[in-house]
């Protein structure tokens, strides 16, 4: 029996068993390439996407368990545009190898939502995810200069 979703606003069905990670039905099932795998415990975060407007690690999260669930990934995180965090990502040259960066845009907006404003604690306590390339001083910056553009309106 499929699973029914909505990703990124687009009413959707998996086919996968229930017990398969979230992480390969938006992959193999829906060519959502822009979620990465990195640990398949949950406990890099690379996976990061949102479920119901929280961050999930979707490696973590069995698909059956998400029936009706609405699931947004990197690619529907603008809708249409560059979302603040996106944009104060480029403008903060974070990324170096990339390959974390799109679990950690969806876990800083998720922060941003629920937290316009955060300290420098605030963005440690809720940024788990790993870098390999140790850009944490870079997306610190970047969340604090989207919180910014946020405030303005922008």
């Amino acid at each position: 029996m499929p699973t029914r979703l909505t990703v990124n606003g687009r009413a959707v069905s998996a086919r996968s068993t229930p017990d398969t990670p979230l992480l390969w039905v938006l992959r193999d099932e829906l060519g959502l390439t822009g979620t990465k795998y990195g640990c398949g415990v949950g406990a890099c975060g690379a996976c990061t996407v949102h479920v119901a407007g929280e961050p999930v690690r979707s490696c973590a999260a069995p698909v059956g368990a998400l029936e009706g669930a609405k699931v947004t990934t990197i690619e529907g995180l603008g809708e249409g545009g560059a979302h603040s965090v996106q944009a104060a990502w480029l403008a903060h040259n974070v990324p170096q190898c990339g390959y974390c960066q799109s679990g950690m845009i969806m876990a800083a907006a998720a922060l941003l939502r629920t937290n316009p404003r955060p300290t420098d604690a605030d963005i440690d306590a809720a940024m788990t995810n790993l870098c390999r390339c140790g850009t944490y001083p870079r997306v610190r910056a970047a969340i604090h200069a989207a919180a910014e553009r946020l405030a303005g309106g922008r």
